[in-house]
């Protein structure tokens, strides 16, 4: 059985055509072109920059993207201002690209809030970390905009090892039978945590999407281009109402999976190597520098903003005050909660006793 990748740009940066899908990126000017690298560059950096300050002590944990960014700058820039977003934990890319501060995301590993952000201001929903549960949460959210009359369209973030998980293959089943404006987008990044592809999945994992009726499709995760044009083919079918779609998007976790993980333990150099060849930044840039889209100034530019957009998140970070402990139970009930008051009380006393016994 043969395995179809679209792909735009090769690996090298040339530019490749496909009839089938050229016409989702014809309307790209050489500025859009540069705004690409731009997302790309400034994801990436974000990223260090959250695995630096795990490091240091700053944040209790950070899920890396390295090596995902043109998966999901793609997609996040076929989005529309209507349409919403269910992320898992690691899109931090996608948040950028609807306009998020990054400290927002810096400041919820940091523990310093339970999300930080508002889900209808950017369209963006917040960081789910139970693995799959958001593609439920989207198909609800898609049903909802369909009996509502609505024109816009979701998409809804996961990685292969959440394909394993019952949420995702019930996300798919009402989906299908609901006909809802949902594109699933699985990043295929390899390994779910230490567990390869070929211990989870006999098929490509776009073919799944056969099962449930509805297509799916396999994209080069690491061709910005691409991934575009794919993800502009799903939402565009999604709110003319002709139901969701699978992109499977086949990339690479260049990290670990985690800044608790060590992926050494369970893949090989190699193997790393292999994929560093198909990294998706310097795909973009020697397009750009070889079609004489940008020239050394440009990229110099683009990395001097990034410098100062990671000094500003690194001070402010660790500027940050640290919460008072017992607002770990606000919010957890929009009315409080007998329970919840209980287990504040017993909290604030046991923190008490610390005091009691250094005053002893």
């Amino acid at each position: 059985m043969t395995t179809e990748l679209v792909q735009l740009l090769t690996p090298e940066g040339t530019r490749v055509s496909d009839p089938a899908w050229d016409a989702y990126v014809a309307d790209l000017t050489p500025d859009d072109l540069r705004g690409l690298y731009r997302d790309l560059v400034r994801a990436r950096r974000v990223d260090a920059e959250g695995v630096t300050l795990q490091r240091q002590g700053e944040l209790g944990l950070w899920p890396s993207l390295l090596g995902q960014e043109a998966a999901q700058v793609g997609s996040a820039r076929a989005l529309a201002d209507g349409d919403h977003v269910f992320p898992s934990y690691r899109e931090h890319a996608v948040a950028l690209c609807r306009s998020l501060d990054p400290l927002r995301l810096l400041a919820m590993f940091r523990g310093v809030n339970n999300g930080g952000w508002d889900p209808d201001s950017h369209a963006f929903h917040l960081y789910t970390l139970v693995i799959g549960s958001q593609a439920l949460h989207a198909t609800g959210y898609a049903m909802g905009v369909a009996k509502d009359g609505g024109d816009s369209a979701v998409l809804v973030y996961f990685g292969d090892g959440a394909t394993s998980q019952g949420d995702v293959s019930e996300a798919f089943n009402f989906a299908a039978v609901y006909n809802a404006p949902v594109v699933f987008f699985c990043q295929n990044n390899q390994w779910a945590i230490s567990e390869s592809n070929e211990k989870q999945t006999r098929v490509p994992l776009y073919q799944r999407a056969q099962g449930f009726g509805f297509p799916g499709v396999r994209v080069d995760g690491n061709d910005v281009l691409a991934s575009l044009a794919v993800t502009r083919w799903a939402l565009d079918r999604a709110r003319r109402g002709e139901g969701p779609a699978l992109i499977e998007a086949y990339t690479y976790r260049m990290g670990a999976h985690t800044t608790s993980d060590d992926p050494s333990r369970y893949r090989h150099e190699a193997e790393v190597r292999e994929w560093a060849e198909k990294d998706p930044i310097d795909r973009l840039r020697d397009h750009l520098t070889g079609t004489g889209l940008a020239d050394g100034n440009f990229l110099r530019d683009v990395d001097r903003e990034c410098d100062a957009l990671t000094a500003d998140l690194r001070t402010a970070v660790r500027a940050m005050p640290s919460p008072e402990p017992t607002s770990l139970f606000e919010n957890v009930y929009a009315d409080g909660h007998a329970l919840v008051d209980e287990e504040r009380a017993q909290f604030a006393a046991y923190q008490a006793s610390f005091a009691d016994a250094e005053g002893v």
